[in-house]
């Protein structure tokens, strides 16, 4: 069955390989990047069609997360099979088969395996150029982030000086006042808020500064351990106000880095402040800390509603929050991100299961 018996067999097998190169070629120039399943599903068919005897053949085509099949199914069979490469790693394969109760390996036509061969290349450069657009936005986005960055850090570095000063002169004379109406119950509150309201301002500041990295930075070898242990430590009434759980797991009592152990307080107060914020009463928050030879990994998670994955994107922007007006600044997480950069570490975020956030941060140890 493997031999064409006369010039017209031939023919029209040649004008079905080339139909099905031209129909497949239409579906990869027109897909949808961002769902290929349908032109997978078109390609296999197709295919399917270009065989000599396509009634009696089966195609599986498995590529990236998809696994498409067509025609007979069948437990014994003979097949000639392809890889499809994405820059020369091969990441899936098209195998075209026949029941070997009718068939054998020689039933394939050399022609059909060139076609085959054709399928599988196209297919490596439509994922090729899948990667390279994927990799174009992404290195967009971060060009894009890295500038709005660094122009919100000169402003806000300004800023954040010229605040400094009339807080400091509202502080100072509200104490002046609380000395002078010491005796007026009712006019101490007032203060009292007024004082409140303008430590909280200075606390923003602050962030700000962390953020537009004004502040300088006191890099020392140290062990990491005990500030992490000591800053949770120090969130023991906030988790006792929602009887929240937090489990502390440290692989090593000895974890040593060169670290702002100020930046770093900094960066643990704001993860799990935020983790107890969105946890609900009596939920558990995990903050768990190892090592190996080339780095040390940082995890907190919590059992809150998780982050949308339409703002999963924005949630390090300066200003961008998803707490009520009055209740965040939008700093704590960009204040985070900029620690965490400075120390050339990253930090990513992912679904808790089965709900919640986990934030990971990795810092290189050399």
């Amino acid at each position: 069955m493997s031999q064409l018996n006369t010039a017209e067999d031939k023919l029209k097998e040649r004008i079905k390989e080339l139909s099905c190169l031209y129909t497949i070629s239409s579906h990869i120039s027109n897909c949808d990047l961002d769902n290929l399943e349908p032109t997978l599903q078109a390609i296999a068919l197709s295919l399917q069609e270009a065989i000599r005897f396509p009634k009696e053949a089966s195609v599986e085509l498995t590529v990236a997360d998809f696994h498409i099949e067509v025609g007979q199914q069948s437990v014994d069979k003979v097949f000639m099979l392809s890889a499809i490469k994405e820059f020369n790693i091969a990441i899936g394969s098209i195998k075209v088969g026949y029941s070997k109760a009718k068939f054998n390996e020689n039933s394939f036509l050399n022609e059909e395996k060139r076609l085959l061969a054709k399928i599988t290349l196209e297919l490596g450069n439509l994922f090729e150029r899948k990667q390279i657009i994927e990799k174009e936005v992404l290195s967009r986005r971060q060009v894009e982030r890295a500038d709005r960055l660094s122009i919100l850090g000169e402003i806000t570095a300004g800023i954040a000086h010229e605040l400094n000063t009339p807080l400091a002169n509202i502080l100072g004379y509200s104490e002046l006042l609380k000395d002078q109406f010491h005796d007026q119950k009712a006019v101490l509150n007032d203060l009292d808020k007024i004082m409140n309201s303008a430590i909280y301002s200075r606390e923003v500041v602050k962030k700000l500064m962390f953020f537009s990295c004004d502040m300088p930075h006191q890099m020392e070898l140290t062990n990491m351990t005990p500030i992490i242990k000591d800053a949770i430590s120090l969130l023991k009434p906030n988790f006792s106000k929602k009887d929240i759980t937090c489990h502390v797991t440290i692989t090593d009592e000895n974890i040593p880095f060169r670290v702002d152990a100020i930046q770093l307080t900094q960066v643990i107060f704001n993860l799990v402040i935020n983790a107890i914020y969105f946890s609900p009463e009596k939920g558990v928050i995990n903050v768990t800390v190892s090592q190996n030879e080339k780095q040390i990994i940082i995890e907190i998670s919590d059992e809150g509603p998780g982050i949308d994955p339409k703002k999963g994107d924005n949630i390090f922007n300066p200003f961008f929050t998803t707490k009520p007006v009055g209740e965040g600044s939008g700093l704590g997480l960009s204040v985070v991100h900029g620690i965490v950069k400075s120390h050339k570490g990253t930090i990513k975020h992912r679904q808790n299961s089965p709900k919640g956030t986990i934030f990971h941060i990795s810092f290189p140890k050399n």
